[in-house]
């Protein structure tokens, strides 16, 4: 079962994404976490550098959809004027959210991959699907209440993967 915590691939960032290396994978689609994956928790905007990078995945001729775990208000007003389609109170990592995410991508789990930055809903959600998941390093120490707690769970888990030798890369947690 730890086995679905393992992300395919670890990074520091989205902006560390060889894009190109997807494209080549047959990749068509993300399904990207919104808070602390590409901006801090509750920001309303996107940066410039972040529309850039949204802008680039297009023009590798990738979708993109934000499944989020927060309010529909939340994901909205940031989501819709970037012209991304999102998922809202997704309740990751069950697989509802991530069904939808492919419809609205029309897109299969093995031509799509999944971005996020925590083990428990990103990735364990990713994984039990069959998709190709990424795990970025979250942008900010600042979070809500239940993502603390998934943070606590999150470390114990890690800590047992690279103990075991799973966990190749520097210390995320």
């Amino acid at each position: 079962m730890l086995d679905k915590f393992i992300p395919s691939l670890h990074l520091h960032s989205i902006f560390d994404i060889d894009l190109t290396a997807l494209r080549n994978r047959g990749i068509k689609g993300v399904i990207t976490n919104l808070d602390n994956t590409l901006v801090v928790q509750d920001s309303p905007d996107a940066p410039e550098k972040l529309r850039s990078w949204l802008q680039d995945v297009r023009d590798h001729g990738m979708k993109v959809v934000i499944v989020s775990n927060n309010r529909k208000t939340r994901v909205s007003e940031f989501a819709r004027p970037l012209g991304i389609p999102f998922v809202y109170e997704a309740r990751k990592p069950w697989g509802q959210p991530f069904h939808r995410a492919l419809r609205l991508l029309h897109t299969t789990s093995r031509d799509t991959v999944v971005v996020g930055d925590q083990l428990l809903t990103d990735i364990y959600g990713g994984n039990r699907f069959g998709f190709y998941t990424i795990w970025v390093d979250p942008i900010s120490d600042y979070e809500g209440l239940p993502t603390k707690i998934n943070r606590f769970f999150e470390r114990i888990i890690y800590k047992s993967l690279k103990k075991r030798g799973f966990m190749q890369w520097d210390d995320h947690l």
